[in-house]
């Protein structure tokens, strides 16, 4: 394919590994609204995924390490207010986290307008396994 030299290919590597693991488009969604406090971000994005996928659920293990993930890559900011005896913990994105998901919109679209097939594939292979 013309255009697919070696220095795209590893920009498109670059960005897959960035958006590595299964909860990362969904914590940048969620942080899409604003500063979220970490409480909250676990509870709306576990609430869309009971509503879309059925059972599956996001742990704090696995928000934490997302979490972390994303503020190593300058996607996400992450806020400690003291209140009291405990600290408040909440993350924003950054304008490179909104620029991501900005980029990822496309993505989504393409998968949405192939849904039938993909999910046909899916099946498929599932089969297969």
């Amino acid at each position: 394919m013309e255009g697919w030299d070696v220095p795209y290919r590893h920009s498109v590597q670059t960005a897959l590994e960035v958006l590595r693991g299964r909860w990362t488009v969904a914590v940048l969604a969620a942080l899409a609204r604003g500063e979220t406090q970490y409480k909250d971000l676990i509870t709306t994005i576990n609430e869309v995924e009971q509503r879309v996928s059925r059972g599956r659920k996001l742990s704090d293990r696995v928000l934490t390490d997302t979490l972390q993930r994303a503020r190593d890559d300058g996607l996400i900011e992450r806020y400690a207010a003291e209140t009291g005896n405990f600290s408040a913990v909440s993350y924003q994105l950054t304008p490179m986290g909104r620029s991501l998901l900005r980029a990822v919109r496309p993505l989504a679209e393409w998968a949405q307008e192939n849904r039938d097939q993909l999910k046909g594939n899916t099946e498929t292979v599932n089969q297969q396994s």
